[in-house]
């Protein structure tokens, strides 16, 4: 079972599961789920080889979806579902084998289709920080900089970084992670059918993960599927512009 964090208390509206993306954690969306729970109670997952979840040789989509599955299984067995970027496929994998299991899916930022980009070079960054030598996150930080320029990009990955840990730790499984990447980055094309519930793919306006070329094959697996963009946010739309992000998500869920 994924490790979770609940945030709520169980109510009239159906569970809302949260699924982060590459690289992410449950605790990357502590605030939006806090908020997200005055209504309904908010499940945010570790990923498997992500955060305290368990470690894993496959990270494949019809793995997470089966793990999200069972998360839901846990929480009643039907909850609506929030995925980012390799969440969001993971989610809209569940959606498409497991229609019965969602009421509601919101894709943020990713499309169901195979990218060319790898984000290997990260693992690469985050293997070479020596661990021994640092005790700071600043300390991390400033190492780290040498192969990362973005401080976004370096604090995101930071939140990953166990300084408690004696020796500190990466809370990811980078090795298979890296083995992983191509199936990460693509799509499964053993897929069929598709989910006609209420489905949201909303996208940073800065972004280029959802192109207009995309919405074609969105449209064939999620009939029902509606886009929206967050003005001047880019792929981590959530952190970016969080309450923007939250309100967008607030208003789908309450739709009639």
């Amino acid at each position: 079972m994924l490790n979770t964090i609940l945030h709520g208390q169980p109510g009239a509206a159906p569970p809302l599961v949260i699924a982060h993306g590459l690289f992410g954690s449950a605790r990357n969306w502590g605030v939006i789920a806090k908020r997200l729970s005055d209504t309904r109670p908010v499940v945010a997952v570790d990923m498997r080889n992500h955060g305290d979840s368990p470690r894993a040789d496959s990270q494949s989509y019809a793995a997470m979806a089966d793990d999200l599955a069972g998360v839901i299984d846990a929480h009643g067995g039907r909850a609506d579902i929030l995925g980012h970027s390799m969440g969001g496929k993971a989610a809209m994998v569940l959606a498409l084998r497991q229609p019965q299991a969602i009421g509601r899916l919101i894709v943020a930022d990713i499309a169901p289709v195979a990218y060319g980009h790898t984000q290997a070079h990260l693992i690469h960054a985050m293997r070479g920080l020596d661990l021994s030598a640092v005790s700071r996150r600043g300390e991390a930080d400033a190492a780290l900089a040498a192969e990362v320029d973005d401080p976004g990009i370096r604090a995101f990955l930071l939140q990953s970084l166990d300084l408690k840990s004696k020796p500190p730790r990466w809370r990811l499984n980078l090795d298979t992670l890296e083995a992983e990447m191509a199936r990460i980055i693509g799509w499964p094309d053993d897929l069929s059918g598709h989910f006609g519930g209420p489905a949201l793919f909303l996208s940073g306006a800065a972004s280029d993960y959802v192109r207009p070329e995309h919405r074609e094959t969105i449209k064939a697996l999620f009939p029902a599927a509606r886009f929206a963009k967050l003005p001047g946010a880019g792929h981590w739309l959530h952190a970016e512009k969080p309450r923007e992000f939250e309100a967008a998500v607030r208003a789908f869920l309450e739709l009639a």
